[in-house]
């Protein structure tokens, strides 16, 4: 059973996800459910879940705000945000988290089960080898769209740098940032910013096998200037930290 955390000010929205989805049939169970950003933090602090459910808009601390402080701490979950019509712009910047979808509110039947299914869609393909999510994006190139294909060979360009972000692609490509979220995943099913990731990935396990290189060293090359933060990702997609994973190709 994966583990869900659902943070919500709003009492009949809270109770709404909580006692109106099947969570069994999805394979997931709610641990813990929060009024406000700040609960929200200390709750997935305590309880590591798979997946968060998160109203955007909430007093004491955004939705946007905790996510950013749990990513500072190195706290990282597959998350989906709920917003109001009137935050719609507003929720474009969780396209630059590690925010697997938005949805507007009231969503439609189906639609948050629809969201679950995705992440935990994405919670699987994290763990499984970066190469291969890669090389089948890579092989399936030719059913993608001009778009795509582009933001694809600029992110395998610019990966490495550690101010990479959907909004100066979209910039680059000349088309909206909201666009081109929604069109990437929908033809790739990553997020902008988990292929990021699974590029930095893949090129941080072929630079560890060269031992001239330093693993902070490492760190930086592939965009990451907090070590710390760079092997909580790294075990998170890999399975050990990167001083194991170099230990164990030596062996």
């Amino acid at each position: 059973m994966k583990k869900v955390v659902v943070v919500e000010d709003e009492k009949f929205v809270r109770e709404g996800i909580i006692m109106g989805t099947d969570w069994g049939s999805i394979h997931c169970a709610v641990v813990g459910e929060a009024t406000n950003g700040e609960e929200g933090m200390e709750l997935i602090r305590k309880r590591h879940p798979d997946i968060v459910i998160s109203d955007i808009r909430m007093p004491r601390l955004s939705g946007l705000e905790m996510l950013e402080r749990l990513e500072k701490e190195g706290i990282f979950q597959l998350t989906i945000f709920l917003t109001a019509f009137d935050d719609f712009a507003y929720a474009q910047k969780a396209c630059r988290l590690q925010a697997v979808d938005y949805l507007l509110k009231p969503f439609r039947e189906g639609q948050l089960e629809k969201a679950i299914a995705d992440a935990l869609h994405i919670n699987q393909s994290k763990n499984q080898t970066p190469e291969g999510g890669i090389r089948e994006l890579r092989l399936a190139k030719g059913d993608k769209s001009k778009y795509i294909l582009e933001a694809i060979a600029w992110i395998e360009q610019y990966f490495a740098k550690d101010d990479i972000s959907i909004r100066t692609a979209a910039e680059q490509l000349g088309i909206s940032e909201g666009y081109l979220s929604r069109l990437f995943r929908k033809e790739t099913d990553y997020t902008f910013m988990a292929y990021v990731m699974q590029c930095r990935i893949c090129e941080a396990k072929k630079l560890l096998k060269d031992y001239k290189y330093k693993v902070y060293e490492v760190a930086e090359m592939v965009g990451y200037q907090d070590i710390a933060y760079f092997s909580t990702i790294f075990k998170k997609y890999v399975g050990v930290s990167p001083s194991e994973y170099r230990d164990r190709y030596k062996e």
